[in-house]
């Protein structure tokens, strides 16, 4: 596929684009109307897939001898390929493992600073003055812990850069004062394509997972992996009789045996505990149907069945629940629940989808694929803007379901690793899971990063501070800083450091006054005044949230192109989301299954605690 040298709009999208732009010149999106609100992000959302969505693969490589291409069998025509080829038939290898990252801004922008520019504000620095907590947490009082694990639960699933060498690290000094202990800190280098000739231009970086929404932190990215991971025996994967998964010995100690286990915490454990348990009860309502009996369908075409279920239940609850979850303004749950269901909701689907294949009408699944001019793949900013650890608490209360009576309360790190067996089985898995349905995660805000994050140290030995590393990574991949991101997506540039905060509280509030006055003073400090030199994830905490948001309107605009293209450029949730690919108990149990009755099926004991609920990631107990 090659990729668009030149951008042309349709008649309509013209006059749409016409259209919106002079309804946002009078009133932002987010102060209108469901219907005229929407009329906007969905013009962003065509001028953002023509200009926004850049190849990265025909950046000059070295000369290496091309791969040998796998023989498309009956059983990759039908079912997920472990390391996501076949997915498109006519570009079998687009978005496979070691696919490489795209971009969503322009390539001659997206060139790394040359030190000491690099390294400007000291990345150190900018955690301590800007991002540590200090005991200060900020919590979200709309949503719960479980919306804080099921973000990193799919980031597994979308992408990895993978182990960094050791060689060569990034290397700068730590500021006076810092309680660092030691004089210099080092930072691995991201691993870089090896295939991309160092001319001086645009970096590129390959994953070390498939792009695809395929469910790939359960069963793994490998032949491999997955037969690991299998029963053997009725499509199903391996679980222990206590219903919690297997252990295998890392360097780290016991963890949970999965697809994707990398800092792993008892959050992940518990969802790859629940959806593993998901994919198994799938298996038996496949066994019980009359095609499976008639076909007398095996242990490996039960499997690839179940997996095509759990992946695609996986991607609706992030479309039509976590993401309204922590964007519940109006406009955006609406609009979120349209690109799973269309404009006229689960109902209007399923008449629509009778007469047309147009998503607007019948949402994105069972529509026509389009890649949008560009092979897919995910991008660099796409990751940058997904760098939400303030989510995670410093600290975890347990509790007991239905006396909400305290269990024990422990530190995070006291959570991860090998700690995360025997706290598991110490509390109980239902206990565990009420426990992250009835906490609150933190804040996307400036002064709300973990300290635990800030300061620790890996199995490896290596001494960490995630803030610093966070702020190195945009800086290292090139990804353009905070005003310039802005302008590339079609936003205003920030003209100072008072408009960046939203200016002074209005409320008379003197701790939101000397909060504002605090970070004013440090970012002008830091960034010399120079508010075209604010970090990208900084100047996303930093950024006043609209009302009914979680997260801030700049990060917003590369969700609306990239969540519906996680979607629209998937087979499998477009031309083959179908009753003859998924049979139509798998459509039904799909369409009909929410996160609320996954938990219900699986972890029974939460029925009573569950029933008022309505969605799974706000706080139970409201």
């Amino acid at each position: 596929m090659k990729r668009k040298d030149s951008v042309s709009f349709s008649l309509g999208e013209r006059i749409h684009l016409a259209v919106a732009q002079r309804l946002d010149r009078r009133k932002p999106w987010h102060r209108r109307g469901k219907w005229l609100g929407i009329l906007s992000l969905l013009a962003t959302r065509v001028r953002l897939r023509a200009w926004n969505l850049v190849d990265t693969d025909f950046l000059p490589d070295q000369d290496l001898p091309p791969s040998s291409p796998s023989p498309l069998t009956d059983r990759r025509l039908r079912a997920r390929d472990p390391s996501g080829r076949f997915n498109d038939l006519k570009c079998p290898e687009m978005g496979k493992v070691g696919h490489r990252f795209g971009r969503n801004m322009p390539l001659q922008r997206s060139i790394p600073e040359a030190p000491p520019a690099l390294l400007e504000p000291n990345p150190r620095a900018v955690s301590e003055q800007l991002l540590a907590r200090h005991g200060e947490f900020q919590p979200v009082p709309f949503l719960n812990l479980l919306a804080a694990a099921w973000l990193q639960f799919m980031i597994h699933d979308w992408f990895s850069h993978g182990s960094n060498p050791k060689e060569n690290p990034i290397e700068f000094p730590v500021p006076e004062g810092s309680d660092w202990g030691e004089p210099v800190m080092r930072v691995r280098r991201t691993m870089p394509d090896p295939t991309r000739r160092p001319d001086g231009g645009t970096p590129a970086f390959r994953s070390t997972s498939s792009a695809w929404w395929d469910g790939s932190q359960i069963y793994g990215n490998t032949p491999e992996q997955e037969r690991q991971l299998r029963a053997g025996v009725d499509g199903k994967l391996r679980v222990e009789p206590s219903g919690l998964l297997p252990l295998e010995r890392k360097p780290q100690g016991e963890i949970d045996l999965t697809g994707v286990s990398d800092n792993w915490w008892i959050g992940l454990s518990i969802l790859h505990t629940l959806f593993v348990r998901e994919h198994n009860r799938i298996c038996d309502m496949l066994m019980g149907t009359v095609r499976a009996r008639a076909e007398g369908w095996d242990d490996d075409r039960l499997f690839d069945q179940a997996r095509l279920v759990n992946a695609a239940l996986m991607a609706k609850i992030h479309t039509v629940e976590w993401t309204p979850a922590i964007l519940p303004h109006p406009v955006t749950a609406f609009g979120l629940n349209g690109n799973w269901w269309g404009a006229f909701g689960k109902s209007g689907s399923r008449f629509f989808r009778r007469f047309t294949r147009w998503d607007l009408l019948r949402g994105i699944p069972g529509s026509r694929k389009d890649h949008h001019g560009a092979p897919y793949s995910l991008t660099e900013d796409f990751v940058a803007v997904y760098r939400m650890h303030p989510l995670l608490p410093d600290q975890i209360t347990f509790r007991e379901r239905g006396t909400h009576q305290e269990i024990l309360t422990c530190p995070l790190l006291q959570a991860t690793e090998e700690h995360v067996r025997p706290l598991l089985e110490g509390i109980g898995y239902p206990d565990a899971v009420y426990s992250f349905g009835v906490e609150h995660p933190g804040m996307l805000a400036l002064g709300n990063y973990p300290e635990t994050l800030r300061n620790f140290t890996r199995p490896n030995g290596n001494r960490v501070d995630m803030a610093a590393i966070d702020i190195l990574r945009d800086r290292e991949r090139g990804v353009p800083r905070y005003n310039d991101f802005r302008e590339f997506v079609g936003l205003p540039r920030v003209k100072s450091f008072e408009e960046l905060l939203g200016g002074p509280p209005q409320n008379g509030n003197p701790v939101a006054r000397q909060r504002y006055e605090k970070y004013l003073a440090r970012l002008k400090t830091l960034y010399l005044n120079q508010i075209n030199r604010v970090d990208l994830m900084i100047g996303l905490y930093a950024e006043p949230l609209v009302e009914g948001m979680g997260f801030s309107e700049t990060a917003f605009f590369i969700f609306i192109l990239m969540a519906s293209r996680r979607l629209k450029s998937d087979r499998f949730f477009t031309d083959d989301y179908r009753p003859e690919v998924y049979t139509a108990e798998g459509i039904r149990w799909i369409e009909d299954s929410s996160m609320t009755d996954i938990l219900r099926r699986n972890v029974p004991e939460l029925g009573p605690v569950l029933a008022p609920v309505t969605n799974a990631f706000n706080p139970w107990r409201d």
